[in-house]
């Protein structure tokens, strides 16, 4: 009676759990966050909507550079972030402009996000920048952290950029899952794979990849799978003292940022 009534909890756990993860995933991926608050008024942001291909309205803020056309670059958010911070602390950009757009279902933007959403609308984010007259449309770089990094390795992938900013990127979600729960068949069960290793090899632009050494969301060994993967030219920095969270706030870390894009000019 004992085995039997054991045999029944492990058959629940190994079918229960996996039907859990299998129709609570995009809980446990995306976490929508509303506005936090609009950027400080200034004459060079700008309240920018665009439309994705299926109709949703994406909503965010255009910083301006101080001349036009200046060079660009646009910023996909980590999977917890609504992005109207970085208008404030925009002055980090030297000489470039900063295209920030929440995610759908994000701050102001509309819609539910999923991964075949949140790859096509950088695409048309991308588009709609390029065809802005301020923006110096042969100077444009994608930077993406964490979730967002797969973005922005997608759009790498299909538009010619000048250059990739990637905070703490993965291989892919799936690999990221398995290191998580490698008691569960993840490969089988997740329909957002972000499968960012698979395009790593195509891609020509330049590369800058900044890692935390105490991540444990997204551990060090993901983002160096994409590094090497990487065709283009590409660095790696690790900025000291740092984890998933708390990378953005070292000084280091903005540093490195304007290095890479002193340099790209």
């Amino acid at each position: 009676m004992m085995v039997g009534s054991i045999l029944k909890i492990v058959l629940g756990v190994a079918i229960g759990v996996p039907l859990f993860m299998w129709f609570f995933q995009e809980r446990m991926l995306f976490f929508p966050r509303p506005l936090d608050s609009r950027p400080a008024p200034r004459p060079n942001v700008e309240e920018v909507s665009i439309v994705a291909a299926d109709g949703v309205e994406l909503r965010g803020w255009l910083v301006k550079g101080d001349r036009a056309p200046a060079p660009l670059v646009i910023y996909f958010g980590g999977n917890a972030e609504e992005v109207s911070w970085l208008a404030d602390v925009a002055d980090h950009f030297v000489g470039w402009s900063l295209l920030l757009v929440n995610f759908r279902g994000y701050g102001e933007s509309e819609g539910k996000p999923g991964e075949k959403e949140l790859l096509e609308d950088g695409l048309v984010i991308h588009d709609y920048a390029k065809r802005r007259p301020e923006v110096n449309s042969e100077r444009i770089v994608a930077m993406g952290r964490s979730l967002g990094s797969g973005v922005a390795v997608y759009l790498a992938a299909h538009r010619p950029l000048r250059g990739v900013i990637l905070v703490s990127p993965y291989d892919s979600i799936v690999e990221v899952a398995k290191r998580h729960y490698p008691f569960l068949p993840v490969s089988l069960m997740l329909r957002h794979r972000f499968d960012s290793l698979s395009r790593a090899p195509q891609i020509e632009a330049p590369l800058l990849c900044l890692v935390a050494p105490e991540d444990r969301v997204i551990p060090a060994a993901h983002s160096r799978a994409l590094f090497e993967a990487w065709r283009g030219t590409k660095t790696w920095h690790e900025v000291p003292r740092s984890d998933h969270d708390s990378i953005s706030g070292e000084p280091e870390y903005w540093r490195s940022i304007a290095d890479f894009l002193k340099a790209l000019r």
